[in-house]
């Protein structure tokens, strides 16, 4: 007899404060107004993230506008809101390392930094400071079980979220609520339509919500003081085939915006911080037979065997690879791919499924 299928994990309501992180938007927004209508009490926060002197950052990532829109919301639905003032903490464990990370020639993932050292550190203590029970986000995943807890993905797949929540633990999970990892993307409209919150049309916020749309090299530039100039684009063989603005603004696995005529198409196969050097490929060439990584972080607080088959991610909206995953004796991982991928990028993450449950994950360090 096979056991029963973990259900959504769903603290009872009665008597119990939750802790709404609020980004303006609508998700976190009908997370409010879902958990109110469960019967909990709530409470918004938003964290200030970015210095307001700063060019554009009003509209920035939990910038005033979107500031602005959390406290209309929370005033709509009649609960207290709270501004948490993190901007030396963002720029701290954001916005340097993702800086850092370009510059060493790899590719960042701030979203993830974020989760794990802002939303699930600072909010969570913010929680305590003010005698809430639980915090909750609008992150399209779920938390199941109830003892031993598993993190799953949301069942709106198309909009899953897990891939950056991979650092969450026992004890982080035991204290959250994902109220819209049942929901679907239409129905978080339909519900904020219903509630006649006020950002229920708004628009989703951009992939690298710090950076304006077509800007990046522009904010590294601004920065980065020290920044590299131009350098060589060399084949695989070491042949020059053109030359490049700066070797960071490139990742494995690019193709557009290279500049470089060619008979076939290439790709960014590798990049060398040190020389200043873009090194180029078929697509071919590109695609990698595994990878190691490193700080590696595992849900259950240990990975489930020494060597074991598992999918990975190797980004957001990567198709899950089967793979061999090995647990090296430093902790990190080497993974082999059933099939060859592309772009496997040094830098992102690395996340290891089974199935729907995410088991754990780590930095790419190597491709292979």
């Amino acid at each position: 007899m096979t056991n029963p299928k973990p259900e959504t994990r769903n603290p009872k309501p009665k008597d119990r404060t939750v802790l709404v992180a609020m980004s303006g938007g609508v998700d976190s927004s009908v997370a409010a107004g879902v958990l109110l209508e469960q019967g909990y009490r709530v409470c918004g926060v938003t964290m200030l993230l970015w210095p307001e002197d700063v060019p554009g950052a009003e509209e920035g990532c939990c910038g005033t506008v979107h500031l602005n829109d959390a406290r209309e919301v929370c005033h709509q639905l009649g609960i207290p809101h709270y501004t948490l003032d993190l901007q030396k903490e963002f720029l701290a464990n954001v916005v340097h390392p993702f800086v850092a990370t370009y510059l060493d020639g790899r590719t960042p993932n701030p979203c993830i930094s974020c989760n794990e050292h802002l939303k699930f550190s600072h909010l969570l203590r913010k929680a305590t400071g003010i005698g809430a029970d639980l915090l909750a986000t609008g992150h399209y995943a779920r938390i199941l079980g109830n003892g031993q807890l598993q993190l799953a993905r949301g069942v709106d797949l198309s909009k899953d979220q897990t891939y950056f929540l991979f650092t969450l633990n026992q004890e982080e999970m035991s204290r959250l609520l994902f109220p819209l990892g049942e929901m679907s993307k239409e129905e978080v409209r339909l519900k904020a339509r219903s509630l006649d919150l006020s950002v229920h049309e708004k628009p989703e916020s951009q992939e690298i919500c710090f950076v304006p749309p077509g800007k990046l090299r522009d904010f590294i530039s601004e920065n980065a003081p020290d920044l590299p100039g131009p350098g060589e684009v060399v084949d695989l063989k070491g042949n020059v085939i053109g030359r490049h603005d700066g070797a960071c603004f490139f990742t494995v696995g690019q193709r557009k915006g290279l500049g470089i005529a060619s008979p076939e198409p290439l790709y960014v196969v590798r990049i060398d911080a040190v020389t200043n050097t873009v090194v180029m490929g078929t697509r071919e060439a590109s695609s990698f037979e595994g990878l190691l990584a490193s700080g590696v972080s595992w849900v259950d607080d240990k990975p489930p065997g020494s060597r074991f088959k598992a999918q990975v991610q190797i980004r957001h909206r990567h198709t899950p690879a089967s793979s061999v995953i090995k647990v090296q004796s430093d902790g990190g991982i080497s993974v082999d791919f059933m099939e060859p991928q592309h772009g496997v990028a040094p830098g992102q993450a690395v996340v290891v499924y089974d199935g729907d449950i995410v088991l754990g994950g780590g930095w790419i360090s190597e491709a292979r």
